[in-house]
């Protein structure tokens, strides 16, 4: 039996593959080791995937586990040790969500392989390996055209009063929301970044209206000014897209690049069935 994991910062999608039979699939919160400790880990998948652990725990053999966070050895660690408490006869390799992402988009091909969830992030892949950008650098300092974008822009606006009357008063019917409810949340409480991405799907149901296009243009166009430009070559590879947030404004993603004449590749919401694909096809 073979587990892989596809996990961002706020959900984690598990497949199961057994052989002669139609893979399982299960789901957990997200496992990101630079907000969560080993402890925390293990804690979490007791809660939330018992079936996993008591039915297929000790017949799991390898488990692949590509997660946010996951980007250097001491984080690698964090996770490792959490499943091996967990899954005690499987090999386990932990590796970042971007070279899961690449595996599942790219393929062996060369391309560009872009994260647009809760977080972004983007990566040139060679075929065999991703390689590190200056990019990544979180909710605080990047994160454009990400999830969490999105929600500080409109949690800025709805505070500063810069959002449509009309679409002001959706916003406060559909959230109920106070300057002090949302410092808290913010500024107190753990996991801002998933708080703050969960408005995008406001955005969502108003993005017929000119502010919300708008909005959706500017961060898109600012996760492409600042990623995918920032590689000289990007005109001569195809540019791929993982995420929410890609899938949810994937039609206006591939206008705004195909305008900027930038190979759009594939745009998946979850890459963990192509994943298991790319990971059944080495072994």
């Amino acid at each position: 039996m073979i587990l892989v994991a596809d996990s961002g910062s706020s959900k984690t999608d598990w497949l199961l593959h057994i052989p002669d039979q139609e893979p399982l699939d299960f789901r957990s919160s997200g496992l990101n080791p630079y907000f969560l400790t080993e402890k925390q880990i293990v804690k979490i998948l007791q809660d939330q995937v018992p079936g996993l652990i008591a039915k297929y725990g000790q017949s799991i053999q390898e488990i692949y586990f590509f997660g946010a966070g996951c980007s250097s050895p001491d984080r690698h660690e964090i996770v490792s040790n959490a499943l091996s408490q967990l899954f005690t006869k499987a090999y386990i390799s932990v590796d970042s969500d971007l070279l899961g992402s690449a595996y599942a988009t790219c393929g062996h091909e060369k391309g560009l392989c872009c994260v647009l969830g809760t977080g972004s992030n983007i990566s040139f892949f060679d075929g065999e390996e991703i390689h590190a950008g200056k990019h990544g650098l979180g909710f605080v300092l990047g994160d454009e055209g990400s999830g969490t974008s999105f929600g500080k822009r409109l949690i800025t606006d709805y505070l500063y009063g810069k959002m449509p009357e009309i679409i002001s008063e959706q916003f406060k019917e559909e959230y109920d929301l106070d300057k002090s409810t949302i410092m808290t949340n913010v500024y107190q409480k753990p996991n801002a970044n998933t708080y703050l991405a969960s408005f995008t799907r406001f955005l969502g149901q108003i993005r017929h209206t000119q502010y919300a296009k708008e909005i959706i243009s500017k961060n898109l166009n600012e996760f492409i000014e600042t990623n995918i430009k920032s590689y000289s070559e990007y005109h001569k590879y195809k540019s791929h897209f993982v995420g929410s947030i890609a899938d949810v404004f994937g039609e206006e993603l591939r206008a705004l690049c195909e305008a900027q004449h930038i190979k759009v590749g594939k745009i998946i919401k979850h890459p963990i069935n192509d994943l298991m694909q790319f990971i059944l096809s080495r072994n």
